[in-house]
């Protein structure tokens, strides 16, 4: 079982749209039993529930993230996941203040399993854009998900 962590700057948008996503992808292809949870590199938004958009944009899939609140990504977190998942350059280079070293190479860009490993996903709380967020996510949850199905 793989154990996944989406990391992006406050834990109330892309990543928690991610966490969501991937286990939504995980239960309709009979692929439960991995952990997936979502965090933050800040600590501005730490308590705080998915931002109203991004929520709207998963209820609009189906998809419920209810109970769901902003943590910290710690130093402790990186023997606890397999996987670290990066919305954006920014983010990288965040995670890697909190990780100095990545022994395991476990660090990479969400879009690198979409075939994008240059690309970000952009921040929709400045681009206003959760739809195209809800799409560059799902597309590389869906490049995750072939991985996983081969572990």
């Amino acid at each position: 079982m793989i154990r996944v962590m989406f990391v992006c700057h406050g834990n109330i948008c892309r990543s928690p749209m991610g966490e969501f996503i991937l286990k939504d992808l995980l239960q309709k292809n009979g692929l439960e039993g991995h952990t997936v949870a979502s965090s933050a590199v800040s600590r501005e938004e730490i308590g705080n529930p998915v931002y109203p958009p991004a929520r709207r944009e998963l209820a609009r899939h189906g998809i419920s993230c209810e109970g769901k609140t902003a943590v910290q990504l710690t130093r402790s977190d990186y023997d606890r996941y397999d996987l670290f998942l990066v919305m954006d350059q920014s983010n990288l280079l965040h995670i890697c203040r909190i990780f100095p070293e990545d022994p395991g190479h476990k660090i990479h860009r969400l879009l690198e399993f979409a075939g994008r490993p240059q690309e970000d996903v952009d921040d929709p709380w400045y681009t206003r854009n959760f739809s195209k967020a809800y799409d560059d996510i799902l597309a590389g949850c869906q490049g995750l998900l072939e991985v996983m199905r081969h572990d």
